[in-house]
């Protein structure tokens, strides 16, 4: 039993260092790291658990040291348990992919939930409908929009809507192919918001299929390219940032680790040991696919992710937001 355990601990090594070396550098390595992110914690516990079970010292040791080289890919928020309180000021905002946009279902009940988060600004993707892995038709649904949000400023480009009680301080920027940047008037000063929407990786189809293969690598560099316009929008934007949205990236993809380091992910301002915010129809959610992050003096007072009464596959991201010149508004 030992000897197995051993071997089932080298295993998971040699899968962790190739997960490693490849995640987010070799594009075959996408299907591969859409495994459940907290799957990297909870084999090497359970492989350790095995070790001490059975008394295997050099399997104990090789499982901890897995549980440690791989704990930045489980998604676990330790942050989260020593959080005693959350600041609710500042700007509230929701992010929501809303799984285009009520396809097939009732509006009244849409547009009743989307007025119910009752926010600020509203960062919505997939303003479109369609179906996966076949064509997608652009909608126009901006009269009922304005209808049911007056004095929203509403931006829209990209597949995605931007809603703002805030008057814009200029016109919205395509960002990419996928993605909306939108820059309000907060107090004195501009928050720019990015409505974010990476594509997914694959399309489920037969993996034997070659069609599979191709598809996959196409979509893989519509990634590259999403991710190099926003990073590239990022770096020459002067101004406090929200950047917000569906990544369809995990903790477990490398992909994610393109974010300038100069931004905060908001997750330190939740209080979920394990957050996650798909698939939301499912009873075991496994996987964090939307992000929210901040820079430029733009911080995060409270983070939550609630539930969408089943509109859509994604969890409604809600958090607030202050920027330096909203703090200094506070302290006069």
């Amino acid at each position: 039993m030992t000897t197995m355990v051993l071997y089932c601990v080298l295993g998971w090594a040699v899968f962790l260092a190739l997960h490693l070396a490849l995640n987010g550098r070799w594009w075959p390595w996408l299907a591969v790291s859409l495994l459940p992110p907290v799957a990297f914690a909870a084999v090497p516990l359970a492989l350790l658990a095995a070790a001490l079970v059975t008394g295997g010292r050099a399997a104990g040791a090789l499982a901890a040291g897995c549980l440690l080289a791989g704990w930045t890919q489980n998604g676990i928020n330790l942050r989260a348990l020593g959080r005693r309180s959350e600041a609710t000021e500042g700007l509230r905002l929701v992010s929501w992919n809303t799984q285009h946009w009520n396809q097939g279902g009732d509006p009244e009940r849409f547009y009743a939930f989307l007025r119910s988060l009752s926010a600020d600004v509203y960062v919505l993707q997939e303003y479109l409908n369609g179906f996966e892995g076949g064509e997608v038709w652009d909608i126009d649904d901006e009269e009922r929009i304005r209808a049911a949000f007056p004095g929203h400023h509403l931006a829209v480009g990209n597949n995605s809507v931007t809603l703002s009680r805030f008057p814009p301080a200029g016109p919205p920027v395509p960002v990419g192919a996928c993605s909306l940047r939108v820059d309000v008037r907060a107090g004195d000063g501009v928050l720019s918001t990015y409505n974010v929407h990476i594509p997914v990786q694959l399309t489920v189809m037969n993996p034997l299929r070659a069609a599979f293969v191709r598809d996959m690598r196409r979509r893989a560099a519509a990634r590259d390219r999403e991710y190099a316009a926003l990073v590239a929008d990022l770096r020459g934007n002067p101004h406090p940032v929200l950047v917000t949205g569906d990544f369809n990236t995990s903790a477990a993809i490398g992909d994610i680790r393109r974010m300038p380091r100069s931004l905060r992910d908001a997750i330190g301002a939740c209080r979920s040991v394990l957050p996650a915010s798909w698939n939301a129809r499912a009873r075991l959610r496994l996987w964090r696919i939307d992000w929210a992050f901040t820079g430029g003096g733009a911080r995060v007072g409270s983070y939550r992710f609630r539930d969408a009464e089943g509109l859509s596959d994604h969890l409604v991201q809600e958090l607030t937001v202050t920027t330096p010149h909203l703090r200094e508004k506070g302290k006069n």
